[in-house]
């Protein structure tokens, strides 16, 4: 492709509402531009990166054994219906009425829409297993669609949906897939992290997310380096480890803490860490229901867990109505010795003795506060959101935190939709069997996006080679000049014909700007050919990654940096 006719308009300036560097260098490289609110126009140069991951992720579905196929992104109604998520699902589900005033949605995902595909065509056992996937279109109406294509509204999603008769099944699908997507990601060049995660909305047993790991990334991950475990801290387990609760030492004393709310200021104010208090959570649940959870002073709660424990899709802090109503006082001054409520805690608070806690009273806290002599707790449970240092739940060793970008999702998702829906097949005996289902998600845009931010410098994109746009950009110094011109047009030919995808820049612009952009775009190789370098018969070759510089000769150019690129892809 030559510069000169090709779409690529480069920004100096990086746009204000950019907030994240893919976000940024996506723009500015000419490989995306905004429509509106989290929908974007994906410009040729980003086109190309986008086709590349869909490429590998064709080729690892098709070793796979999944088979392609194509579902509208508009989904009628009375399939979300059946499987009850028209009503369950949230505001970022986008539903609009036809000229009918038939209700339809646009699909986030297709579940619903699988599953009749299945049950209308799959009637016996011997069609099984079954894995179909599609690369599409998605919609989610987020509240906040931030960060580019990292939250965006719209984007390109690969979906596959699995289908077995039985359990053992379903698990061999699940590891094909978990397998499949370790490849898909390795091929990519990313460094990543498969970890255990929360089902959400999604539903299911179990699921794994593939994290890639950026300082940017939005979720917070943890790992052993002593064994396999690694997990989202929402999902990552804590083994409880007292054995028995401590004998106390002190007397129950209330203690004035006037106008000291927080655990920073309390704690200050009386002189001793966080860990020797016990904050005191009043939520409420999506059901109505008002709870007392109790934590170390240090310690955040975990929503998704204690959501688990209560059987419900929500909680929320009490309003400070709420808080005075249950407790007597302001917020800030909750706690569990005399509290009418439901009390639950945090497997860690019943390792303390002499501990601080509100007491509910404005301006007030007890000290010296013990379990059993001055309160009781309904139940202890794994409450809190995991930190670096904390035991490994498979070996004990310390875990390690990271921060990741989640470009994966697979979920065993049962029976969840194929019962609700009625997707049955006869097995050998002739019963009807309700199908076991597993769905697996890749986010296309968002992997490319996530390469971004993990591969960067101040000066641009570091593209791996594998999802490059070009493999090799070609920086012809002076176009003017006859001989740098023919020398250019021979590689550019002769690396064509060698199947390497060559971007030329032909352009009429200073050689320094041709190098700013050239170093902006990412292009893994540049070959720059000038004046100088032609009277030695030679090139100049220069690796995006790490800056290195090589003459190579003009005769023999094009054939080395073809055996380069088949050696980097056949990894």
């Amino acid at each position: 492709m030559r510069y000169s006719q090709y779409l690529l308009t480069t920004l100096k300036e990086t746009p204000a509402d950019a907030e994240i560097v893919s976000h940024q260098l996506m723009l500015r490289a000419g490989m995306i531009r905004k429509v509106a609110a989290g929908i974007y126009n994906y410009l040729p140069f980003g086109l190309r990166a986008v086709r590349k991951v869909e490429e590998i992720v064709r080729q690892e579905m098709e070793k796979a054994g999944a088979l392609e196929l194509l579902m509208p992104m508009v989904v009628p109604a009375e399939l979300w219906q059946e499987s009850q998520r028209w009503e369950q699902y949230g505001k970022e589900l986008l539903r609009l009425k036809d000229r009918k005033d038939s209700d339809f949605c646009l699909g986030p995902t297709h579940e619903e829409v699988i599953t009749d595909i299945v049950r209308g065509a799959v009637r016996s056992y011997r069609q099984l297993p079954l894995n179909l996937y599609q690369i599409q279109s998605k919609f989610r109406d987020e509240i906040r669609p931030r960060f580019g294509l990292m939250r965006g509204r719209e984007f390109i999603m690969k979906d596959a949906y699995s289908f077995d008769l039985d359990e053992a099944g379903a698990d061999a699908a699940y590891e094909k897939m978990f397998q499949a997507y370790r490849r898909i990601f390795e091929r990519c060049g990313l460094k990543f992290r498969a970890v255990e995660a929360d089902t959400g909305n999604i539903g299911g047993s179990s699921s794994h997310e593939f994290m890639v790991l950026a300082e940017s990334g939005e979720d917070a991950i943890v790992s052993c380096s002593s064994c396999q475990y690694a997990a989202n801290v929402e999902k990552a387990e804590l083994i409880a480890t007292a054995e028995a609760t401590p004998e106390p030492a002190m007397d129950l004393q209330k203690v004035a803490t006037p106008g000291m709310k927080s655990v920073e200021e309390v704690t200050t104010y009386l002189e001793v860490t966080p860990q020797r208090l016990v904050k005191t959570l009043v939520l409420q649940t999506d059901g109505g229901e008002t709870v007392a959870v109790l934590l170390r002073g240090d310690r955040e709660l975990n929503d998704i867990k204690l959501c688990r424990l209560l059987g419900c899709n929500e909680v929320t802090l009490a309003s400070e109505e709420v808080v005075q109503q249950v407790t007597g006082a302001p917020s800030g001054f909750a706690g569990p010795v005399g509290l009418e409520l439901r009390v639950l805690a945090d497997h860690e608070v019943a390792a303390m003795a002499d501990f601080i806690v509100g007491a509910n009273a404005a301006d007030s806290h007890y000290a010296g506060v013990n379990l059993q002599r001055d309160f009781t707790v309904e139940a202890f449970a794994d409450l809190r959101l995991t930190v670096a240092g904390d035991p490994c739940p498979r070996c004990a060793s310390p875990l390690e935190s990271w921060r990741g970008i989640e470009v994966g999702h697979i979920f065993k998702l049962g029976t969840k939709y194929s019962e609700a829906l009625g997707a049955t097949v006869l097995d050998d005996q002739g019963k009807d069997r309700v199908l076991i289902m597993g769905c697996y998600g890749i986010g296309i845009g968002r992997t490319v996006a996530s390469a971004i931010e993990q591969n960067h410098d101040e000066n641009g994109i570091i593209f791996p080679l594998p999802i490059a746009p070009f493999q090799v950009l070609i920086a012809v110094v002076n176009p003017k000049d006859e001989a740098v011109l023919k020398a250019s047009e021979d590689l550019y030919q002769s690396l064509q014909q060698a199947g390497v995808e060559v971007l030329l820049d032909d352009r009429d612009e200073r050689p320094g700007s041709k190098f700013k952009d050239a170093d902006l775009l990412g292009i893994p190789l540049r070959l720059t050919v000038g004046t100088r370098g032609l009277k030695e018969e030679a090139v100049e070759l220069q690796r995006r990654k790490d800056g290195e510089r090589t003459m190579l000769p003009l005769a023999g150019a094009a054939e080395l940096l073809a055996e380069e690129v088949r050696q980097a892809l056949a990894l």
